[in-house]
């Protein structure tokens, strides 16, 4: 399992608390741009672009989470950092629970938004997979993609937004999109959630159809002590649909003030 040098941007204080972002399928670092300027003035915010998406390299697919979890080992011993809280929504979340289960004297806290730990009994995402390398990602996913990201009236209202966050997918390589689908399909933690110690924050959107609440309800019921805050009027992102809402849960449990 070699790892890959991912593509990252660090904002803030290097003597202050490390918090990573690790983001959803089909998106760049870009998308935690609302919480690293909300959260940066108190802490060391780092998002990263996992395999296969944005700056970071593309190699062969099928992926696995573990070796994603294991990218993310190799950027914090680059970057000398033992221990940081870790942000993560879908497949990002996935990456977090791996590390809380698998390394967890690495993680300090952890936020699990819209995700799951066991999120594709159906194999609709090995389906995904196969589509996205025969046709590419702009032509079969963006627009469908997209849709799920956001309730309608948010899309109606923010097309300039969700326009570029339609491109945003269509600019993920094909190989990228479809490993990480492999990846996602293949998950399945859901017996090795006892073994997260680290205090543990679960954000559901109450209208997500891609990883609609009861797989949040599911985590936040397995991993002792954890909480769960559903977030009524969203969907997959809701750190972008309701940034003041997403900002204020994730500083209070990271202990700060904004």
């Amino acid at each position: 399992m070699t790892p890959v040098a991912l593509d990252h941007q660090a904002v803030g204080a290097e003597t202050a608390p490390t918090v990573l972002f690790g983001g959803s399928l089909g998106t760049t670092r870009a998308m935690w741009e609302p919480q690293v300027t909300a959260l940066s003035p108190r802490l060391r915010t780092i998002a990263y672009d996992h395999r296969g998406h944005g700056r970071s390299p593309v190699p062969a697919g099928p992926y696995e989470i573990a070796e994603m979890g294991s990218d993310v080992l190799a950027l914090l011993d680059s970057l000398g950092l033992e221990q940081v809280s870790y942000v993560g929504l879908s497949i990002g979340g996935m990456v977090g629970q791996w590390l809380a289960t698998n390394h967890p004297e690495r993680i300090d806290r952890l936020v699990l938004l819209t995700t799951s730990a066991y999120p594709d009994p159906s194999g609709a995402f090995a389906e995904r997979a196969a589509i996205v390398r025969s046709a590419g990602t702009a032509e079969v996913v963006a627009d469908a993609v997209v849709s799920r990201w956001f309730t309608a009236h948010w899309i109606d209202s923010h097309t300039q937004a969700v326009g570029a966050l339609r491109a945003m997918i269509a600019a993920t390589p094909a190989e990228g999109y479809a490993g990480c689908c492999e990846a996602i399909s293949a998950f399945d933690l859901r017996d090795r959630l006892v073994k997260i110690v680290a205090p543990t924050l679960v954000i559901a959107g109450a209208q997500d159809p891609a990883m609609p609440p009861e797989h949040q309800q599911a985590l936040a019921a397995a991993v002792t002590g954890a909480k769960l805050e559903i977030i009524e009027d969203a969907a997959h992102l809701p750190n972008i649909q309701h940034p003041e809402t997403v900002n204020r849960m994730i500083a209070e449990h990271l202990g700060v003030e904004l």
